[in-house]
């Protein structure tokens, strides 16, 4: 095994070299925490620094961050380390990852800890910052996806920094190898630019979240766009090839917001639209493939689709497949209720309410069901996750 400074218990400002050898140098904190990382898992790759504003990326965060990550972030960029951990870093990507988002939605696993990586088998690693005011004294902690499928505690507290938990991570068997993230690598020559923060919530936000129904009470606690996209036709367009109309509540929700996401899980396609995930399409789409499902398996999808009588109608679906849905039971489309079709559960009878009210209660996270799972936890503030992300004019944007 390789000599290493780090296993000898190394100080910032000193260096030990291999055994044998008598060196006297004077490195600075960087570069010890650069060598340490070097001794673990070999140099930097040519080119393998990326531009990085810490006093910015600090600023967003709200927090300073660990010495030896900004080190090693400043010299390697983003890594793949051993063939299953990524190291991520702020770089402006081109790709679909966004180190943004990854770290906004992923500091909300649990009180005071912020995201750095990742592993192949979808645990997130973080640093505890509630255990010291000494960044670089937070300890690794990680959240493991397979305990907390199996209904076990999903965290395993290192009780270590960055650097120390590597060097273990690499005695317990990770690979000593490095490359570049494959996620991170039509990076941009220029610094990663946070995100605007939030903007404070407003009075009238505070007061629709506490309580009111309807639509105005919806934009108030989530504002509209001021352009929202329904598509580049008619609604009566849409009943002509659905061969029915829809309920009204619907369109004017549509007419307020337009095609989008809300809070990162519930996406509405463009009601006027054509693409395939548009309403019309969608629906016939799902119907077609759902009554084959049903076909063969009619005990897991027992539900009529439309066009068949009282027939499930689907209008949205969850970023994990589950679809928000008519039942088209009633006098007029305005009495038909709301059902969720799941993907990865049995089926559940009709929801209670109106789709405004639905969603209202949703956003406030006093809604759970199969598919709209409760949002947030108990310690946070909606207001500082909630919100409505409008679509673009093209499919998917």
């Amino acid at each position: 095994m390789r000599s290493s400074a780090w296993r000898r218990g190394w100080k910032p400002g000193t260096y030990n070299p291999p055994l044998g050898r008598k060196v006297r140098i004077r490195m600075s904190a960087t570069d010890l925490y650069v060598t340490a990382f070097a001794d673990l898992f070999g140099p930097p790759p040519a080119d393998a620094a990326v531009p990085v504003d810490w006093e910015a990326v600090e600023s967003w965060l709200g927090l300073p961050l660990p010495a030896d990550y900004k080190a090693i972030a400043s010299a390697y960029g983003p890594l793949d380390v051993g063939e299953h951990l990524w190291l991520h870093t702020p770089c402006a990507n081109r790709g679909w990852f966004d180190y943004g988002t990854w770290v906004r939605e992923g500091r909300r696993a649990a009180p005071g800890v912020i995201p750095f990586g990742a592993t192949r088998t979808s645990d997130t690693l973080y640093w505890d910052t509630t255990a010291s005011d000494d960044p670089d004294q937070w300890p690794v902690v990680m959240h493991h996806q397979a305990a907390e499928n199996a209904g076990r505690d999903p965290w395993l507290r290192f009780g270590t920094p960055l650097l120390p938990t590597l060097a273990r991570l690499v005695a317990d068997g990770l690979r000593p190898t490095l490359a570049r993230s494959g996620m991170l690598t039509d990076l941009e020559p220029c610094a990663w630019t946070p995100p605007p923060r939030r903007p404070e919530p407003t009075p009238r936000q505070r007061a629709a979240l506490a309580e009111g129904s309807g639509l105005d009470t919806l934009t108030a606690l989530v504002p509209p766009p001021a352009a929202p996209f329904l598509g580049t036709h008619t609604w009566e367009w849409l009943y002509e090839r659905l061969g029915t109309r829809l309920p009204t509540e619907y369109v004017r929700l549509m007419e307020t917001y337009g095609s989008g996401c809300w809070t990162g899980w519930l996406r509405c396609g463009a009601p006027l639209g054509a693409d395939t995930y548009a309403v019309a399409p969608w629906a016939e789409w799902y119907g077609d493939t759902y009554r084959g499902h049903r076909a063969r398996f009619p005990e897991y999808n027992p539900l009529a689709a439309w066009p068949e009588p009282g027939g499930f109608l689907p209008f949205a679906d969850s970023i994990d497949g589950d679809q928000l849905c008519w039942l088209t039971e009633g006098d007029t489309p305005d009495d038909w209720p709301l059902i969720v079709v799941p993907r990865h559960a049995p089926q559940g009878p009709p929801l209670t309410g109106t789709l405004t009210e639905i969603l209202l209660e949703w956003l406030r996270g006093r809604f759970d069901a199969e598919g709209l799972p409760r949002l947030g936890r108990p310690d946070e503030d909606p207001l500082d996750y909630i919100g409505f992300e409008p679509f673009g004019d093209e499919p998917g944007t």
